[in-house]
C-alpha cells in the first residue's frame, strides 16, 4: 500500500476515542435517512466514538431523557431499505426559541455531546448553523445558572455539525442531489407508468400534482422522464396566452394519433403575474377546450413513501426572491446548472416546431444500439432523433446494431415514430453484439447509399471497440469520414471514459430491490445466508455498489484479488455473527471474480463451514438485472446526454463540410461522450486506449473502488483506505474480526 501523504486521509488515523457523536433527523422525511442515520452509527462506532440517536429530532433534543439514547451497531441492523425515518422526525417551534435552545445545550452538555449529524431539509440545518453560533454563549448562560460548571464548559467549548440535506424536493445548494429526491422520482414515474396504461385504452389526458410548493425541480425532471406534453413549475411561469398553446399542442399531438396526454404541475406553480395554477384549474381548461376526457392524479405523499433507491442510499430564500421579483430567469439559474440543462432539454424535446420554422441541413444522421440491451437505450434514441430532427437533419435509424446496419435495415425514423420511447425497458430498435470490422466494405456501401454524414451509437463496450474499429477502416474508407459519436448504455458500467452507463443504475436498483426480498424472506425463520450472484462481466461495479446499497457483508469481484484465507475469514465472521441476535447475512458475487472460485464453491463452503450455524441459499440474478423499465435517473441520463451527442454532431457537420461534402479524418471527429465526475465529456476513442484494459474489457482505473472498503466498516471489519481523488483503490482489509466484532451485523 502507497505510504500516506499529505492529500490523503485514512480511516485507520481518524480517532473518535473520547468524543461522542449525535444523529437526528428533522423536517419532512425523505426515503434514505436511514440509510444515513445507519451509517453514521456505525461509522462513529468504527472510529470509537460514543453514537446517539435523538429521537424526534429538535424536539427530542429539547426535551432530553430517553430521546437522547446511546446507539448500538446492531440497533441500525435491517434499517437499511426501511423508508421514512425510524428515529423519528418532528416540526419543534421550542428550538427555534432561545430557551429551548439552552435547553438543548443543556441535555447535549450533560452527555458530553459536542459532534451533531442533522439530516434535513433547509429549515433544519438553518436551525443548526444558529445553535452552532449561539452555542458559546448558551454554555456561559448554563455555567451562570449553575447547571454545568466552568469545566465542562471549557471541555465543551467547540460545537461541531455537519449537515446532510434530506428533502424530495432538491431545494438546497452545494448539492447536485438531496437526500430522497431519487426516490420520490421513482415513486412519480412508477405512477406515471401505471397511468399510462390506462390512460392509452381510454384516450385521456391525465393531469399529474406533484409535490413542489417553491420548487418544480420533481415536476420537471418526472416530465423529463415521461416524455410529459406540459409541464408547469414555479420558477418558469409559462408566458401569458399559455392555455392555448398548451390546448394547441394537445390538440395536434393528439391529431398525430397519440392516445395520451400528460400534463405535470408542480404545487407551487403559478402564471407570470403570481396567480396559481392548479391541477383543476388546468383539467377544467382542457375540458372546456378541447372536451377530452380529462383526470387528475395529485400524488401527495405517496412521493415520501417506500423503500429508498439504490442512489438515496449512497438555496432557497435567493430563488423566492428573484420569483417574488419575477426575475424568471435568475431563478432558474439560481437552482443550479444540472435544474438549467434541464429545463432546456425538456423544451427542445417537447415542442415540436412546425416543419417551415425547421432549419434545413441537408445532414442524414444514422443512429443505432450495439451491445446488450441497457434500460434508457430508448430515451437515448428519442432524444437523438427529435433534437436531430430539430436542427434540420434527416434520422435514420438502424436496427440490430451493425448486423443490420451491413444488411441494410436501414430507415428514416420521424418525430412521431419515438413517442412514448422514454419509458420503454429494452432496445425497441433491437441490438446485437457484431462488431462492424468483418462486414466493414458492407457498412461502408450502406454508408454511401443513404448517403449516412454521422454516427450516433448507443452501447457498452461493443460500442467503443466499434468505433475503434470504424477509425481505423478510414484508411481505406472515406465512407468513414464522418462525425461519430459513442454515448456509453451497459448495465456493467465498464466503458472507459465514463464514470456512469446508460442502464447502470436501473439494473442497481434491481439487484437492490431483489436482495432486500431475499433478506426479507429470512425473517422468522432460521439464520440463514444468502450467496448472490451479479453480472458485469470482470466489472465489479454491480457487485460492489449494490452491495454497499443492499448491506452486504462481503463483494467479492475480479478488481479486487481473494484467496481461500478471504473466503475462509468471510466464513469465520459470519459465523460468530450469527452467534447472536442477528438472522441473515449476504454475500455478492461478480460472475467473473474468480474462475475457480465459483459461486457454486462459494455457496458449498459457507454451507460447510457454516454447519450447525446458519444454512445457505444461492441466486443467480442473471438477465433480470438488465431491469424493466428505465429508473428515472436512467431515463434523464439518457434524453440529456444524447442530446449533448447529437448538438455535438451537429456541429461537427457544419465544422466538416467542406467543397459539398462531410470529411472528418481527425482523432476529435470519432468521439466518446462520457460522464467524468459532474461533467459531460468528449474524448476521442483512440485517446481512451491506453485506460483499457483490453482483455477483461474494463477500464484500467475505476472511481467506484475507493468505495468498497466502505462496505466492510459497515459489517464491522478492520479496514483503512485513502480517499483521495486518484480513482485508485488503496486499501488495507485485515478480514479477520476481533473476538469483539463478533455482532456484527447487516
Amino acid at each position: 500500500m502507497a505510504q500516506p501523504d499529505s492529500k490523503k486521509i485514512f480511516f485507520e488515523n481518524l480517532s473518535g476515542a473520547g468524543k461522542a457523536i449525535a444523529v437526528l433527523t428533522s423536517g419532512g422525511d425523505a426515503q434514505g435517512m436511514n440509510a444515513a442515520v445507519r451509517a453514521v452509527v456505525r461509522m462513529g462506532i468504527y472510529v470509537g466514538a460514543k453514537v446517539y440517536f435523538i429521537r424526534e429530532g429538535y424536539q427530542g433534543m429539547v426535551d432530553g431523557g430517553d430521546n437522547i439514547k446511546e446507539a448500538s451497531w446492531e440497533s441500525v441492523s435491517s434499517m437499511l431499505q426501511v423508508g421514512g425515518t425510524v428515529i423519528g422526525s418532528a416540526r419543534c417551534k421550542e428550538f427555534r426559541s432561545h430557551e429551548g435552545r439552552l435547553k438543548a445545550a443543556h441535555n447535549l452538555v450533560q452527555r458530553g455531546i459536542t459532534n451533531l449529524c442533522v439530516i434535513g431539509g433547509d429549515g433544519s440545518l438553518t436551525g443548526a448553523n444558529l445553535f452552532r453560533e449561539e452555542w458559546s454563549g448558551l454554555l456561559g448562560e448554563l455555567v451562570q445558572q449553575d447547571l454545568i460548571d466552568a469545566d465542562a464548559a471549557q471541555r465543551y467549548s467547540a460545537l461541531h455539525i455537519v449537515g446532510m440535506v434530506g428533502s424530495i424536493d432538491n431545494d438546497f445548494c452545494g448539492t447536485d442531489m438531496t437526500i430522497g429526491t431519487d426516490s420520490a422520482l421513482h415513486r412519480i414515474i412508477e405512477v406515471v407508468d401505471a397511468i399510462m396504461t390506462t390512460a392509452q385504452s381510454h384516450q385521456r389526458t391525465f393531469v399529474l400534482e406533484v409535490m413542489g410548493r417553491h420548487c418544480g425541480y420533481l415536476a420537471l425532471v418526472s416530465a423529463l422522464a415521461c416524455g410529459a406534453d406540459w409541464v408547469l413549475i414555479p420558477e418558469m411561469p409559462p408566458e401569458d396566452g399559455w392555455e392555448d398553446k398548451m390546448c394547441q399542442k394537445l390538440s395536434a399531438t393528439r391529431s398525430r394519433g397519440t392516445r395520451l396526454n400528460i400534463i405535470i404541475v408542480a404545487e407551487g406553480a403559478i402564471d407570470r403575474h403570481g396567480k396559481p395554477i392548479t391541477s383543476s384549474i388546468v383539467k377544467d381548461l382542457v375540458v372546456k377546450c378541447l372536451g377530452f376526457d380529462t383526470r387528475v392524479t395529485i400524488l401527495g405523499h405517496v412521493q415520501r413513501g417506500g423503500t429508498p433507491s439504490a442512489f438515496d442510499r449512497i438555496l432557497t430564500q435567493e430563488v423566492q426572491k428573484a420569483m417574488d421579483e419575477k426575475k424568471f430567469e435568475d431563478a432558474v439559474k439560481l437552482r443550479g446548472r444540472s435544474f438549467e440543462n434541464n429545463l432546456r432539454t425538456y423544451k427542445l424535446l417537447a415542442h415540436r416546431k412546425p416543419e417551415s420554422e425547421l432549419p434545413s441541413s441537408n445532414f442524414n444522421v444514422a443512429v443505432l444500439n450495439v451491445g446488450a440491451p441497457a434500460a434508457g437505450m430508448n430515451a437515448a434514441v428519442r432524444s437523438a432523433v427529435r433534437v436531430g430532427i430539430s436542427e434540420g437533419h434527416k434520422m435514420f435509424a438502424v436496427n440490430d446494431g451493425f448486423e443490420g446496419f451491413y444488411k441494410g435495415q436501414i430507415k428514416e425514423i420521424k418525430w412521431a415514430d419515438v413517442g412514448g420511447w422514454t419509458g420503454q425497458g429494452g432496445s425497441l430498435l433491437g441490438t446485437k453484439r457484431t462488431l462492424p470490422a468483418k462486414h466493414v466494405d458492407k457498412i461502408a456501401e450502406q454508408m454511401r447509399q443513404h448517403n449516412i454524414n454521422a454516427l450516433l451509437v448507443i452501447g457498452g463496450f461493443e460500442a467503443y471497440l466499434s468505433l475503434l474499429e470504424l477509425l481505423t477502416a478510414r484508411g481505406k474508407y472515406d465512407e468513414f469520414c464522418v462525425p461519430m459519436v459513442m454515448v456509453p448504455a451497459t448495465v456493467s458500467n465498464n466503458v472507459p471514459g465514463s464514470d456512469l452507463s446508460i442502464g447502470a443504475d436501473t439494473a442497481l436498483n434491481a439487484i437492490t430491490t431483489t436482495c432486500d426480498r431475499i433478506k426479507q424472506s429470512a425473517s422468522g425463520t432460521k439464520r440463514r445466508v444468502f450467496i448472490i450472484e451479479t453480472m458485469g462481466g470482470y466489472c465489479g461495479y454491480l457487485a460492489s455498489v449494490g452491495g454497499l446499497a443492499a448491506g452486504a457483508d462481503a463483494a467479492y469481484i475480479y478488481e479486487e484479488p481473494f484467496d481461500i484465507r478471504d473466503l475462509q475469514a468471510n466464513v469465520e465472521h459470519l459465523t460468530e455473527k450469527m452467534k447472536t441476535s442477528i438472522q441473515r447475512g449476504l454475500v455478492l458475487r461478480n460472475e467473473n471474480s474468480n474462475e475457480n472460485y465459483t459461486t457454486d464453491f462459494i455457496y458449498q463452503l459457507y454451507s460447510e463451514e457454516g454447519k450447525g450455524v446458519f444454512d445457505c441459499r444461492k441466486n443467480v440474478l442473471g438477465h433480470m438485472q438488465q431491469g424493466g423499465a428505465p429508473s428515472p435517473f436512467d431515463r434523464n441520463f439518457g434524453t440529456k446526454i444524447s442530446a449533448k451527442a447529437m448538438q455535438w454532431v451537429s456541429k461537427k457537420l457544419v465544422e466538416t463540410f467542406r467543397q459539398g461534402r462531410v470529411f472528418a479524418n481527425t482523432e476529435d471527429s470519432c468521439c466518446l461522450l462520457g460522464m467524468r465526475r459532474r461533467a459531460l465529456v468528449f474524448q476521442p476513442v483512440v485517446q481512451l486506449k491506453e485506460e483499457t484494459d483490453f482483455v477483461h474489457r474494463i477500464p484500467k482505473e475505476q472511481w467506484w473502488l475507493k468505495l468498497r472498503p466502505l462496505m466492510k466498516i459497515l459489517a464491522k471489519y478492520k479496514t483503512s483506505y485513502d480517499v483521495s481523488d486518484s480513482g485508485q483503490l488503496e486499501h488495507v482489509v485485515r478480514n479477520r474480526p476481533k473476538e469483539s466484532d463478533a455482532s456484527a451485523a447487516m
